[in-house]
């Protein structure tokens, strides 16, 4: 199939997710004495290589609503089935997923709240649920004002995660990734992205909580000060770290996996822009055969780059 940026930001994120599946929670140390070299099988879940998780599930979800417009209800009938029927998993059943995201999707089957409301609010509810799987976004939003881009990512960060944290989250990995498609460098990329976000969030309490990236400094921390736990803010800067760190495909997802504890996240967040900057081609080939549902992900690239004219 022909190539596209939107087929390489998917299969960027699959690859990385399912690089990560196997080694989820473990600890960086034992990672560190036997490092991921490459796509394994078995592991914490014990599934077969190239399986990726709910995080890519929920983005293949998001990827095929917007890519029949812009509709909540659609997204969250998308986020039951998966939950419910194994609706675009790996090998039919989904698994992995976070506390907050299912009771969003309880919310969201119950019928009682608008889709935008499902996503818990409180602070204890910031993992990185919705920052893992808002990708296809990008797209959707890449000819907006920047005003509007943000609107339209929180709403739908909102969905499974409602704080002002995730959020912002979400809506600076978006801003990063919008760089990355105008072909700006991964250094350019975040460079320009955090200097506009920094004085358009400059009155956000929350904002505070992202100063490691928004200043820059993520970029000269050693490992052994990056953390790479559910927390949305670790993810975020785990990932960031990993992909400013490389300079290829491979070696940013390795670097995140090797993060240790939340690997399948990390890899996948930090895959998405690593496939927008270098492509698909990037991806090493024994990798993407191995990827699960490969076909299936192709054709949905194909349906939401001809939706959103990319």
């Amino acid at each position: 199939m022909p190539s596209n940026k939107v087929r390489d930001a998917l299969l960027g994120m699959a690859a990385g997710d399912a690089l990560g599946v196997p080694h989820e929670f473990r600890p960086r140390h034992e990672l560190e004495r036997f490092p991921v070299t490459g796509m394994d099988s078995s592991g914490t879940w014990n599934q077969a290589a190239g399986t990726w998780s709910d995080d890519s599930s929920l983005a293949f979800c998001l990827a095929e609503t917007l890519s029949h417009g812009y509709d909540l209800r659609d997204l969250a009938d998308r986020f039951i089935a998966c939950m419910d029927n194994g609706y675009w998993t790996a090998r039919g059943s989904v698994f992995g997923m976070g506390r907050a995201t299912e009771a969003a999707i309880d919310r969201l089957r119950s019928g009682d709240c608008h889709p935008a409301n499902a996503g818990l609010k409180r602070e204890q509810d910031n993992g990185n649920g919705s920052l893992m799987r808002i990708l296809p976004a990008v797209f959707h939003v890449r000819f907006r004002a920047p005003a509007e881009r943000a609107w339209i990512v929180s709403e739908l960060s909102s969905v499974t995660h409602g704080h002002r944290r995730s959020q912002i989250a979400c809506i600076i990995y978006v801003e990063i990734a919008l760089r990355l498609l105008a072909g700006d460098s991964i250094r350019a990329a975040y460079r320009d992205a955090v200097a506009d976000l920094s004085v358009a969030l400059s009155g956000e309490p929350e904002a505070a909580r992202f100063q490691r990236i928004l200043s820059g400094s993520i970029v000269g921390l050693d490992q052994q000060d990056v953390l790479s736990t559910g927390y949305v803010v670790d993810t975020l800067e785990a990932a960031l770290w990993a992909l400013l760190s490389t300079s290829d495909y491979r070696s940013a997802a390795l670097a995140a996996v090797n993060l240790g504890g939340d690997t399948d996240t990390v890899a996948a967040v930090a895959g998405g822009l690593a496939g927008i900057a270098y492509g698909a081609e990037g991806i090493p080939a024994d990798w993407l055969a191995s990827l699960a549902r490969l076909d299936d992900i192709e054709g949905l690239a194909a349906r939401l780059a001809a939706a959103t004219g990319y």
